[in-house]
């Protein structure tokens, strides 16, 4: 069997298992793409003859207007309760997509729009749990000691689902549907959950809480992202994994680098971080502290230290990384953005900008649309160090959109660093493009 025909057996078995004909998927899907404003239709015997085409012996993909409808059909239980997360229809459908070759930028698109239509229904963490483990949860937060695996499963996944829509929706949204997660963890840390899934829980917990922090800070709350930090880093600790505790030093550095004045608060996290790096099992993290070490030495003028850092950087990126804990963690396009940093700061504004380039262009999943406004941000700031401030700002452009659309406070900071070194083109008219722009996008 082919992929493309196990697409179209995923298909079919969804529509059995909800026990709807042919006709009665034609008309469901009709009926969406009234409730959703989406064009009509054909007449219902001329979609039923699409779903018999997207499940026969020789499949055709469904479209992208198909997709949209078929995920809001399966988005739903039979019951009316919507449900996104792992052992759902609609993870079924989506894996049906992947089947059929659909590419992995599509089926997060088409996530990322069920998920901003969940919280714009009021939606939030309930719909990422199936519908068994949400009546679980329920009753273990009663009493912490009926807590399983599959609760625990479900918590981690809540995670990791807010995490893979940083870029796509706002930073207000995804705290929104964090929050309950975090405070989960916490009432069954509180326990007495069974102390088999302790360790499971807490490393819940340290992603909870870390995604958390960076929330609040991208939301303006420092005091609530300091104090999650801690709270991610007292989890990390009971692990003893030192790896997530230097991923939660990281993590709290970055924002403390853009919350608090000078380099050195940062620098004694990026420090700690480094030292439990090197400790632990995954040298993905490890080449992650010292890029970060690299940029905080950078940023204080330090040329040899920076370069040091970088070599120690590609050095562990070089290595084999079969069986690390944090495979997606870092890789060569990251890193390129932090040569880049490194030379803006302390090198040639013309490698800077090359090493930008390279990095923008390999970081193109959705997941990435952040660190992308911020890397081409920083391309932007070197081609103004190059004397070129006009093709600077058309580059700024891009930018405003990406900041705008997640109210993300890293990229509006660097835009805003990025226009001050435009003030000596201020009268031009670029620069007054420019301006507007950003007054219309982010009010600044």
């Amino acid at each position: 069997m082919s992929d493309r025909q196990a697409g179209a057996t995923v298909l079919k078995r969804l529509r059995h298992r909800r026990g709807l004909s042919l006709s009665d998927v034609a008309r469901a899907l009709s009926e969406y793409a009234q409730e959703l404003h989406q064009p009509h239709l054909p007449a219902v015997a001329s979609v039923q003859r699409s779903v018999s085409r997207w499940e026969s012996p020789q499949p055709v993909m469904p479209d992208e207007r198909y997709q949209l409808l078929l995920a809001h059909l399966y988005a739903r239980t039979p019951s009316g309760e919507l449900s996104l997360g792992a052992g759902s229809e609609f993870s079924e459908l989506l894996e049906a997509l992947r089947l059929f070759g659909e590419s992995e930028s599509r089926i997060a698109g088409l996530r990322s729009l069920l998920v901003r239509a969940v919280t714009d229904a009021g939606g939030g963490m309930l719909a990422f749990l199936a519908p068994g483990v949400q009546a679980g949860l329920a009753a273990a937060l009663a009493d912490p000691s009926r807590a399983d695996e599959d609760i625990v499963d479900g918590l981690s996944g809540v995670v990791s689902d807010v995490n893979a829509e940083v870029g796509s929706l706002p930073f207000v949204r995804l705290q929104l549907m964090l929050a309950p997660a975090v405070e989960a963890c916490r009432r069954l840390l509180a326990g007495p959950a069974p102390e088999v899934l302790l360790p499971r829980l807490r490393e819940a917990a340290v992603a909870a809480s870390t995604l958390a922090g960076r929330l609040a800070f991208e939301t303006r709350d420092d005091a609530a992202s300091r104090a999650l930090y801690e709270e991610a880093t007292r989890h990390a600790v009971l692990l003893e994994q030192p790896w997530r505790r230097a991923g939660v030093h990281m993590s709290h550095a970055l924002v403390t680098l853009y919350s608090a004045p000078g380099v050195e608060p940062a620098r004694l996290l990026v420090d700690e971080a480094v030292r439990a790096a090197r400790s632990g099992d995954s040298t993905l993290v490890r080449a992650r502290a010292h890029a970060l070490q690299a940029e905080i030495a950078a940023r204080a003028g330090e040329e040899r230290q920076s370069q040091a850092a970088l070599g120690l950087a590609w050095y562990d990126l070089d290595a084999d990384h079969a069986g690390d804990p944090a495979p997606t963690s870092f890789s060569p396009g990251h890193l390129r953005g932090f040569e880049g940093v490194c030379e803006l700061y302390v090198g040639d504004p013309a490698a800077a900008h090359e090493r930008f380039a390279r990095s923008a262009e390999a970081l193109s999943a959705p997941r990435e649309r952040l660190q992308r406004a911020i890397v081409t941000t920083d391309q932007a700031l070197a081609r103004i160090k190059m004397e070129d401030p006009r093709s600077a700002a058309e580059l700024l452009h891009e930018c405003v959109a990406a900041a705008s659309a997640t109210g993300g406070r890293v990229p509006a900071i660097r835009l805003r660093r990025a226009r001050q070194e435009l003030r000596p083109w201020r009268r031009e008219g670029f620069v007054a493009d420019l301006d507007d722009h950003l007054m219309d996008a982010l009010g600044a």
